[in-house]
């Protein structure tokens, strides 16, 4: 037996030493295996797209989400935001927007009016001045968040931010205008249609912006009423009483007509909506901000708004048919919430780097 085991043994070890030979010669002769052996990576050659490369709106600005509502902190410092501010700049984001100075007692700055008349914590570091000085270092444009006092959202009522803001606005541009980079202001509530105090808020603290610093100009980003359009907190991915393109279109034709002048530019969050819907309200949001004096842009988001986890990054064929839409339509600027959480290659979600690739791709950038 140990005779036929040994010849059986040997057998075997020389019948597959022969069939390894013309398949390693194959794959000696494949490029990519060649970088396995230098690298331990696979590469392979893009596959083919069946829809054509880059016709769609770029994403040129993005959201920094810092003072965070319902996203994990990623505990960054200034080494990893430089980092970041780099990889935005290699796709060609020329705007970074500070989503908010504060969300109730948390902020970005040391606030005198903050801290000593709202009862707001005093941060550690300074993350506005380091926001400007990286902007300044990358050659960006930088625009200011206001602040958001949380009262909006306990109580449905916008005029309760105008107060806090007052102070807020002309504190930020004594302390900080001189940077070269600071180019405008985010009136950071967020609403919908039929707000209570929208118009007001929105015409008064614009104005306010404008006056402060010289006519520099403002933007806010609503979110659409549409079927997609639920509580964070909630389970539900969906629900009945969406919004329809008629109603959308009459309810923020008042609003625009209330603030015009005092807000230039319209960023619709695009999650809200179904994918067959974006064409429908895309058209109306233009011409809406034609008829107004509004620049449209269209606010890209970059997480996934159809899974129960909330949130992830978003696949890139939902982000391609956003972006190609906003292109169809016509509008200005697309930018996105947000970069750091859900498309860097340094984002604690390891989709977001792939994400990022898949866009790169898409637009043949290298």
């Amino acid at each position: 037996m140990k005779t036929r085991r040994d010849f059986l043994s040997q057998l075997g070890l020389g019948a597959a030493s022969a069939m390894s030979i013309p398949l390693l010669s194959s794959f000696e002769s494949d490029s990519s295996i060649k970088d396995v052996k230098k690298t331990g990576i696979i590469t392979e050659e893009r596959p083919e797209l069946l829809v054509p490369n880059g016709n769609a709106l770029r994403i040129t600005g993005t959201f920094l989400d810092e003072i965070s509502h319902d996203i994990p902190h990623q505990n960054w410092g200034e080494k990893e935001w430089d980092r970041d501010f780099a990889h935005m700049k290699a796709i060609g984001i020329d705007t970074v927007i500070m989503i908010r100075s504060g969300y109730r007692k948390f902020i970005t700055y040391n606030s005198e009016y903050l801290i000593n008349k709202r009862g707001c914590y005093k941060p550690g570091v300074d993350l506005l001045d380091m926001y400007l000085r990286l902007a300044d270092k990358h050659k960006m444009k930088f625009y200011f968040g206001l602040y958001d006092s949380g009262v909006y959202w306990d109580t449905g009522d916008m005029t309760t931010e105008i107060e806090a803001n007052k102070f807020v606005i002309e504190e930020v541009w004594k302390k900080y205008g001189h940077y070269k980079s600071f180019s405008g202001w985010y009136l950071s509530g967020e609403i919908s249609r039929k707000t209570k105090g929208a118009i007001e808020s929105f015409r008064t603290l614009g104005q306010l912006c404008k006056d402060v610093s010289g006519g520099l100009p403002t933007f806010m980003s609503p979110w659409i009423d549409g079927k997609k359009a639920v509580m964070a907190a909630s389970g539900k991915l969906s629900k009945e009483d969406a919004v329809s393109v008629q109603e959308h279109e009459k309810e923020w034709g008042e609003i625009f007509d209330g603030i015009k002048g005092a807000v230039d530019a319209c960023a619709f969050q695009d999650g809200h909506i179904d994918y067959d819907e974006l064409d429908a309200f895309f058209s109306v949001n233009k011409k809406l901000g034609d008829k107004y004096g509004l620049e449209c842009w269209t606010n890209a988001e970059t997480f996934d708004r159809d899974m129960p986890i909330k949130f992830f990054p978003i696949k890139f064929e939902k982000l391609r048919l956003k972006l190609e839409a906003a292109q169809r339509a016509g509008y200005q600027k697309g930018i996105t919430f947000e970069f750091s959480h859900f498309m860097s290659p340094q984002s604690a979600y390891l989709q977001a780097g792939h994400l990022y690739d898949r866009y790169k791709e898409y637009f043949g950038i290298k």
